[in-house]
């Protein structure tokens, strides 16, 4: 056999595996677990983080005012130095929507060594701790909640004996980059982070969605966190490390009526959400970014390229095998794709939308090493020498 069709039957190979070995990633049926409504049900505590977020504010944090939840609930909104009058707005929009009340804090300048909203959480979490709650939901400022989430999450939390419950909220999908990387975006954090094995008591494979995660307070303070995790670049994937670490039973699955708004109407938008974490992800390992690299070429860019180069060149192994797996590729992306709603054909895009997301890996790297460091909301910091490995 020609190179061409050994490369193509490698890809044909690798995809088998990853249709059977992978925790059946491709499937989205982990959704809440069962549960049933406590006798009792827990204070609890919404802490969310809020960066110059006026412009997403008035569709989410109402959702978070409306909350339908029988126990005592408060929300904590933590205003991150923003300059669009975040505070102010929140504070508005409690008093226009009563429902839970709402207090807004402002954590000041980040102390050296935290990234991202971490410091934000911090302050969160120590106001909270003023009225002792049980748990705590922490929520991004766009993330916008059924009137039963918070209930419905409590409850999954209660049944299940859980110390963390996350849900990876639906991203917005309107523009025609959204359709293009949205969905593949989790379909690729499932490949990586199998749900069905996150999901088993004593899992090695942890991680969490960061835009909705309950949280019982108790498994906070045994974890030390977010203080133990305040260098961590992917928060949520540390956050979920530590707790597991420290003996928590954890839980991730998809949402069905828990949605971020934020807009990424342009790929420049969606190149910088992808790029800010990308290479944190790989430990900053240059040997792991040149093996992610090969990988995804060998897994989804060779498909397409044998198929084509095997027609033209009259190559019928490579041509077979190259459109084999291009077909099962396409298979396990067709349920991502209905989970948002979007047309089956866009299955046959993913080869493209892969090769976006290897060059914004690769940008990640790039943007590392030129010492820009992790960034969020406009603000950058310091490398940090254990970003995602807590």
């Amino acid at each position: 056999m020609s190179a061409l069709a050994w490369t193509a039957v490698g890809s044909l190979a690798a995809w088998g595996w990853l249709l059977l070995g992978q925790g059946f990633f491709w499937r989205t049926d982990q959704r809440l677990p069962e549960r049933k409504d406590p006798e009792h049900w827990p204070d609890v505590a919404v802490v969310v983080p809020a960066r110059d977020e006026a412009d997403v504010l008035p569709l989410s944090l109402p959702t978070l005012l409306a909350q339908d939840y029988p126990g005592r609930a408060e929300i904590v909104l933590v205003d991150d130095n923003s300059g669009d009058g975040t505070g102010d707005l929140a504070r508005s929009l409690a008093a226009r929507h009563g429902g839970l009340p709402l207090r807004s804090v402002a954590p000041g300048e980040p102390g050296h060594g935290w990234t991202g909203k971490l410091w934000a959480l911090r302050h969160g979490i120590d106001a909270a701790g003023e009225g002792d709650p049980e748990y705590l939901l922490l929520t991004d400022a766009d993330i916008a909640h059924a009137p039963d989430s918070l209930r419905e999450l409590v409850a999954a939390a209660r049944t299940g004996g859980l110390d963390l419950v996350s849900q990876m909220a639906r991203l917005r999908v309107a523009s025609g980059w959204e359709r293009l990387v949205v969905p593949a975006f989790v379909y690729f954090f499932s490949q990586l982070y199998p749900f069905r094995w996150i999901n088993k008591e004593g899992a090695r494979t942890t991680a969490a969605a960061g835009g909705c995660v309950l949280l019982r307070t108790e498994a906070a303070t045994r974890a030390g966190v977010p203080d133990s995790i305040r260098q961590a670049v992917i928060d949520d994937v540390a956050l979920a490390r530590a707790v597991r670490r420290t003996g928590g039973r954890i839980w991730l699955g998809l949402a069905d009526r828990v949605d971020s708004v934020r807009p990424y109407p342009r790929l420049a938008d969606l190149w910088r959400m992808v790029s800010r974490s990308a290479y944190a992800q790989l430990r900053h390992s240059p040997p792991v970014l040149a093996g992610t690299v090969a990988g995804l070429a060998l897994v989804y860019l060779a498909p397409p390229a044998a198929l084509s180069l095997g027609l033209l060149g009259g190559d019928a192994v490579a041509a077979w095998a190259g459109a084999a797996a291009w077909a099962v590729m396409a298979g396990t992306y067709l349920p991502m794709l209905r989970h948002y709603g979007q047309p089956p054909l866009l299955a046959l895009t993913l080869p493209f939308t892969a090769a976006l997301y290897l060059l914004m890996t690769i940008d990640s790297a790039v943007q590392h090493y030129r010492g820009r460091g992790a960034a969020w909301k406009g603000r950058t910091y310091a490398r940090p020498e254990t970003a995602g490995d807590a």
